[in-house]
């Protein structure tokens, strides 16, 4: 018993006093009309018992986790739109990596500690185009466009290759992970830009994003695929009757997300991005990320379940600070401005036999898309504004000159200087929208929220969030080079635009704890969180394989920088070579696919 339940053993579980004994006799009648006096009290009772002890508390320390880089391949080009996306099979122990631009899939050994750590150049590398063209998929290989995405469930590799244009339908190729020979290939929806496969690999999920051409003179719809392994049959989900008149439109949370495709219908407008499994196996979780929503997806009945709209996140409130210019060093503090979450990357893990998910708030626009446009009259039915001929989306509000009408509110006057909002970039068209006084701002609304967040699946709640966590850390770190490009080594640069630009994330369950690993794409580094609780995310590490120092180039990848990270696959000790945990990270713009051991520590 600790010396402080010994001082108060009522508070630590101990037993009640017992009884009091009987009452004494009543004493001898006195003198008419006066009760004579009360006898004495009994002895006390026996103590009670003692009671059950308490729970155990919390352990404090916990257990500790630490990344280093183990491994790495040689670059397969700086600036090449190399190792975007990274898999791994345990079975073979291999690791594929999709060079996006050659729609190659690269092979590297990961069969030891000393494989692992000599990473150096592929195996083997696979021609995708080849693989289409040999299955009858395309007629030649000047149809097939890049490589996407690549997955590994069961020895069986499958890789999504989007159609040359990017407007046509692409593929889904199968190829056996240990003799790489094809397995199967087939058609799926406009531009599948990420594929993975249910927990027990019976089925492979694909995400087809559906993007418009430059110039939105053709708009494919978004798309889920599902394809049934057994037979590679394909289902293909849309998302029709969600569009106005249709049957579910109402069901559509439309203050909560961003639409406007020019001239789009939802169905068009919807662009799926990334897809995470519940660990059961029943739900796919698919981010919409110009719209800033999450589609969920019935795998037993191959239906749309709902549509999450993520809402928005206030950077008027403390926590959720950020640096708003690239002229002003770190300015890290509260704005009039609202974060359009629009994720990249997803991933679920269950928490009390629930479902929750983690999502990488990146943002993006659809401007590349708009500047072919140059019909004035069709650009700003759409919400957005017309300027130097082209249609536009991102405004930075010095800028407001260019939209006649427009003026700041009360609640930004003065703010449109460059130590200010002056240089941010904004979305016009979500801006107009969701200011009900427009054409008079008050609040602008900005892509992105610089950060994670843990969402409840069923319900679409946000349950966290590491508010202002990436751009602090990183300030404390680097100072006024905080906030770099991975083009460029400018400190405060990318202040002005989505910050560090949280893309790629994984989680992981190592001795029973779980945690998420988020990339930061412009940055570069890894941000790791436990998220064992999801209500309570905990900082753990961020460790970055970049000198800030020096230029973003070819020079410097060849000394050992790793320039934007862009995926992630987490190995749990049990699939690993060594019996160490990993996280293997694809950086696209270095061109490199790195090995991280995660050393694990108990104080027990």
């Amino acid at each position: 018993m600790s010396l402080l339940c010994a001082v108060l053993l009522a508070a630590c579980g101990g037993g009640d006093d017992g009884a009091p004994g009987p009452a004494g006799a009543t004493g001898p009648a006195g003198p008419a009309g006066v009760a004579g006096p009360a006898g004495p009290t009994g002895p006390a009772g026996a103590p009670g018992a003692s009671g059950a002890p308490g729970a155990a508390g919390v352990d404090g320390a916990g257990q500790l986790i630490a990344l280093t880089r183990q491994g790495r391949s040689t670059s397969q080009g700086f600036g090449q739109s190399a190792a975007e996306v990274v898999a791994y099979d345990a079975g073979t122990r291999r690791i594929f990596t999709v060079n996006a631009q050659t729609g190659r899939v690269d092979v590297f050994l990961a069969g030891s500690a000393s494989a692992l750590a000599a990473l150096g150049a592929p195996a083997q590398s696979l021609d995708l185009a080849g693989v289409v063209v040999a299955s009858g998929g395309a007629a030649s290989a000047a149809a097939v466009g890049p490589a996407n995405s690549v997955a590994v469930r069961n020895g069986l590799v499958a890789v999504a290759v989007e159609a040359r244009p990017k407007t046509d339908q692409g593929w889904v190729a199968f190829l056996d992970a240990a003799t790489l020979a094809p397995r199967r290939v087939v058609r799926v929806g406009a531009l599948p830009d990420m594929v993975t496969f249910t927990p027990d690999g019976s089925r492979a999920v694909v995400a087809n994003e559906g993007e418009p051409n430059v110039g939105y003179t053709i708009d494919p719809e978004g798309s889920v695929s599902v394809i049934r392994v057994s037979d590679f049959s394909v289902t293909t989900i849309g998302f029709a009757d969600f569009n106005a008149g249709g049957p579910r439109s109402a069901e559509l949370p439309r203050t909560r997300m961003v639409l406007g495709g020019l001239g789009a219908t939802v169905a068009q407008d919807l662009e799926p991005e990334y897809v995470a499994v519940s660990e059961d196996g029943r739900e796919a979780y698919v981010t919409l990320q110009e719209a800033s929503a999450i589609a969920v997806i019935d795998l037993v009945n191959l239906r749309v379940a709902r549509i999450l709209g993520m809402g928005f996140k206030d950077h008027g409130i403390p926590g959720n600070e950020f640096d708003a210019s690239q002229r002003d060093g770190v300015n890290l503090r509260t704005w009039p401005v609202m974060g359009m979450f629009q994720p990249d990357s997803i991933a679920a893990f269950s928490y009390n036999g629930r479902t929750y998910l983690v999502t990488a708030n990146e943002g993006d626009s659809r401007e590349d898309w708009l500047n072919g446009v140059t019909d004035r009259a069709a650009c700003e039915a759409a919400g957005y504004y017309f300027s130097g001929g082209v249609c536009r989306d991102e405004l930075e509000i010095r800028n407001l000159a260019n939209v006649p009408g427009v003026t700041l509110g009360p609640a930004l006057a003065g703010l449109a200087t460059d130590a200010a909002l002056g240089r941010l970039k904004i979305s016009f068209q979500a801006t107009r929208a969701f200011n009900a006084g427009f054409p008079t701002i008050q609040r602008l609304y900005a892509y992105g929220a610089r950060s994670f967040s843990v969402w409840d699946a069923q319900t679409g709640e946000q349950v966290a969030d590491s508010g202002n966590d990436f751009e602090r850390i990183t300030a404390n770190r680097y100072g006024a080079l905080f906030n770099q490009d991975h083009s460029d080594p400018a400190g405060d640069d990318r202040s002005d635009n989505k910050g560090p630009e949280p893309e790629a994330i994984a989680v992981g369950r190592i001795n029973g704890s779980t945690y998420a690993f988020i990339g930061l794409e412009r940055m570069g580094g890894i941000m790791v969180y436990d998220v064992s609780n999801p209500f309570a995310p905990r900082f753990v590490q961020y460790v970055n394989d970049r000198v800030v120092t020096r230029a973003p180039n070819a020079a410097a990848v060849a000394a050992g920088d790793d320039l934007g990270p862009e995926s992630f696959v987490f190995v749990p000790a049990s699939d690993s070579a060594d019996g160490r945990p990993k996280l293997i990270v694809g950086s696209e713009v270095s061109g490199t696919t790195s090995v991280y051991d995660i050393a694990v520590t108990s104080p027990r």
